[in-house]
């Protein structure tokens, strides 16, 4: 059977959200078996059962082969998107749906490179354009070059014309699941306003406000403790347990929903969260390791050897990958 999420369909100030559904197609399911029931009345999502195969990590048609590492221990990838083309003009984004600029390109690109001997075998993406496009971009200096396909559910329809068939091609793609709760916050009316127009209007200590504070949200929108709420819920959800089972996760999405999920893992205060600063296309590696989740910060590239000392099967991981490439 393939895999089935049940989500509920939400409404945010007049404007249908669906919560996206994500399936996997006759061999995809081998990649991802996943199924969820939500319980309606109190708007949460509870996991039924959910696995990765292990997939080889190269590519089978090499006369060598690398198993999986220790399902004890997993590489959390964390990347802000590339600026966007509303971050060049200084205007409160927010869930409206812009691109990157030729910058944020760039930025993308260069995040790419920086994780590029790291395993990865599952990305979850924001239902935004910016940090999907940050992903897909990344991928595309990876040593592997597996191909990040974007899974999807939305009907029959959708799930059997997207379907992949070939299960050598599934084993050298990356399953993509996008969802609205990884969106950057919902900034309400100030949306589409230039920052610093907005501070001359309201003054600036009361753009501050909504922009820093943790439980103030700009009119008509969210705090960041309501958008930490949803992006913390669907992390500990459906994240965490792929990293559990020993999967790589890289996570694309955006300032707020990642300082979210950053004070989870760090255990940061309300007051701590908010002056923390997150640049555009830097990524930031975690490794869990026996219920524990243990920051490494930024790797500046392959030939980084910190990197690869964190862990011995990064090490192991990336002496495979230089082996076969040479």
């Amino acid at each position: 059977m393939a895999a089935t999420f049940f989500h509920q369909t939400a409404c945010l100030h007049g404007w249908p959200v669906d919560v996206p559904t994500f399936g996997s197609s006759r061999l995809f399911r081998k990649l991802i078996s996943t199924r969820f029931i939500c319980n309606a009345s109190h708007h949460k999502l509870y996991p039924i059962f959910a696995s990765v195969s292990r997939a080889s990590v190269v590519d089978h048609t090499s006369s060598h082969s690398t198993s999986h590492h220790s399902s004890t221990e997993s590489a959390l990838i964390l990347i802000r998107h590339g600026e966007s083309m509303w971050n060049e003009k200084n205007l409160f984004t927010g869930c409206c749906d812009v691109p990157l600029t030729r910058r944020g390109v760039e930025e993308a690109i260069k995040a790419g490179k920086r994780i590029s001997y790291i395993p990865i075998d599952l990305i979850f993406t924001s239902g935004l354009i910016r940090a999907q496009m940050t992903a897909m971009l990344a991928m595309t200096q990876h040593v592997e070059k597996k191909v990040p396909v974007i899974l999807h559910n939305e009907s029959e329809q959708a799930t059997t014309w997207s379907g992949v068939y070939s299960e050598k091609t599934t084993k050298q793609s990356i399953p993509v699941i996008t969802t609205w709760e990884l969106n950057e916050r919902m900034y309400g009316e100030l949306q589409g306003h230039n920052k610093k127009e907005t501070a001359e209007k309201y003054g600036k200590d009361q753009v501050h406000e909504w922009r820093r504070s943790y439980d103030i949200s700009p009119p008509k929108g969210e705090s960041l403790e309501m958008c930490s709420r949803r992006a913390v819920a669907y992390f500990k959800d459906f994240i965490e347990p792929q990293l559990k089972s020993g999967k790589h996760v890289m996570v694309a999405a955006h300032a707020n929903s990642l300082r979210s999920i950053i004070m989870y893992l760090d255990g940061l205060t309300s007051q701590e969260v908010t002056s923390l600063e997150l640049s555009t296309g830097i990524p930031l590696l975690y490794i869990y390791k026996e219920g524990k989740f243990n920051s490494r910060g930024s790797p500046v590239g392959p030939t980084e050897a910190g990197v690869y000392a964190y862990t011995q099967s990064l090490a192991v991981y990336r002496q495979q990958l230089d082996d076969i490439s040479h």
